[in-house]
């Protein structure tokens, strides 16, 4: 039996390549929004790595630093929003408000315990792509470790603030889309009340999430 709010292999793939080197090959002809969007992502590993290879900050403060890291580069406003699709409006204001909150604290505790699993992981960009409506998708592939070979895509999107992830597509499955599907059941029996119950739940005992979640369609359903 799968769990209503499981934690897919996604999302380990997701962290899994942000904790890990980026070895970039020659970028080629770039568009100026695919070398922003590039830029990022180069930038969050380099300071990621740095976190992890301190060990001699306690971890609970080098998973801290790591939340810092992936807020300021992730848009978890636009991710969550993303999640709930035509849900959203659903919500009351007070509503979405605390469920932005629960779900980056629900991403937190799929990573957080994971941080002394880091292997020497490498990560290569092979490619990046403008999409409509102005995202770029920067792909990578792992190399070496557990994930070895699994091809990583990252969605970004322009902000005010510049370039921020809005998904993570790991071997054709849309972190996005993974959530999206595990969420809508949850609001379609018991409406916004249920889902922040479960989620609060979850963090509140602190709990690394299931890996058995159901799958979603292979691709990004980002819209």
């Amino acid at each position: 039996m799968r769990g209503r709010l499981g934690f897919s292999r996604t999302a380990v793939l997701v962290f899994a390549a942000l904790v890990s080197d980026l070895v970039a090959e020659d970028a080629g002809a770039m568009t100026e929004s695919e070398a922003g969007a590039r830029a990022v992502i180069s930038e969050t590993v380099d300071e990621v790595l740095a976190v992890l290879r301190d060990k001699s900050v306690p971890t609970e403060e080098r998973i801290r630093s790591l939340e810092q890291i992936v807020y300021g580069r992730f848009d978890l406003y636009v991710m969550s929003r993303l999640v709930l699709a035509r849900n959203w409006k659903r919500f009351s204001e007070e509503q979405k408000a605390e469920y932005v909150e629960e779900f980056k604290q629900y991403l937190t505790n799929s990573y957080g315990n994971r941080i002394e699993r880091y292997e020497q992981q490498d990560v290569e960009i092979i490619g990046e792509r403008e999409e409509p409506r102005g995202d770029v998708v920067i792909q990578t592939k792992i190399r070496g470790g557990e994930f070895e070979g699994a091809l990583v895509d990252y969605r970004l999107r322009k902000q005010d603030a510049g370039w921020r992830v809005i998904d993570v597509v790991i071997e054709g499955i849309s972190m996005v889309s993974n959530y999206r599907d595990q969420f809508k059941s949850i609001v379609s029996t018991g409406g916004p009340e249920l889902l922040l119950e479960k989620l609060k739940e979850k963090n509140a005992a602190g709990m690394v999430l299931d890996e058995t979640a159901a799958k979603s369609q292979p691709g990004n359903s980002v819209r």
